[in-house]
């Protein structure tokens, strides 16, 4: 049987469809075991972030894309509440701003990369340029492209180019060791809908919600298409997508702790081994120490 972490794994499958993902699925776990299995999880990934701090080889990019409602924030506080929040960088993107329209698509999500040793989560992402902006292609216009004046100069060849971008810059990434996850948090329809109307019931989770949710809603077959020819088109051996169910979060929050924590493992990582000059320094540096 596929571990955890495989059987949401997507590289290049190019029959990839959303529709063969159950979003309701929670392998043989059971709700009441969570709360302990989350806890070693992060207790698990938390020693190995000081390995990877030590290390200062790696960096490790989790990005996070997902329909509204689909528990993007909760799951990031809850699967990274057990790490040092020094080796730790979050970003949260919304739509580009001025400065961001000056550059290309890719800029502002360039500055936001992780240094080595850290870990940087990315709440929406570039990816939000092959998403939105294929739902909604006018948004491409303020991005001044040259030839692209008109919605009916962005065609195949224009997203082919754009999905090109996307895997040419996260190959560069993966070259120079930063180590990309990319989690796409898959939500039913109808679980949006009740998350929703709890947001609007709730005084507490108002501000949560927007009249535009609505009108996205609307659009859901087209994010679904989009996802999927996303998926498709980006997914390597190198950075792989994860289709995580998304409809119990509990369930949801140990599959993302699972697959973080594999993929460090599988760096197999070891603490510095200093040179012998500096072992020895710390020999008489103990020596003085315990003299005291």
């Amino acid at each position: 049987m596929k571990s955890l972490p495989d059987q949401f794994k997507i590289t290049n499958d190019k029959n990839f469809s959303l529709k063969d993902y159950d979003t309701s699925y929670s392998a043989d776990y059971e709700k009441e075991d969570a709360a302990a299995i989350l806890k070693d999880l992060i207790k698990q990934t938390a020693k190995l972030q000081t390995e990877l701090y030590a290390a200062n080889t790696y960096s490790l990019l989790i990005i996070f894309q997902a329909m509204d409602a689909a528990g993007k924030d909760s799951a990031i506080a809850h699967t990274m509440s057990g790490l040092n929040p020094q080796g730790c960088q979050v970003f949260s993107f919304k739509q580009p701003g001025p400065e961001d329209y000056k550059h290309d698509f890719l800029w502002r999500h360039y500055l936001a990369l992780p240094e080595d040793g850290r870990i940087g989560i990315h709440n929406r992402s570039h990816y939000e340029n092959v998403l939105v902006t294929k739902v909604h292609p006018e948004l491409i216009l303020k991005e001044n492209i040259p030839g692209i004046s008109d919605i009916k100069h962005i065609n195949k060849k224009f997203w082919d180019q754009r999905y090109e971008s996307i895997r040419n810059f996260e190959k560069h990434l993966h070259a120079n060791g930063t180590v990309i996850i990319k989690f796409f948090l898959h939500l039913s329809k109808q679980k949006q809908k009740q998350r929703f109307l709890k947001r609007i019931d709730d005084p507490e989770k108002n501000w949560k919600f927007s009249a535009s949710d609505i009108l996205e809603r609307d659009r859901w077959d087209d994010y679904m298409k989009a996802y999927e020819t996303t998926i498709t088109e980006t997914a390597t051996e190198e950075c792989p997508w994860f289709v995580v169910p998304a409809d119990k979060k509990w369930f949801t929050r140990i599959a993302i702790s699972t697959i973080i924590l594999q993929t460090i493992e599988n760096l197999k990582l070891k603490y510095p081994v200093l040179p012998k000059d500096e072992m020895e320094k710390l020999r008489e540096s103990k020596k003085e120490l315990e003299k005291e």
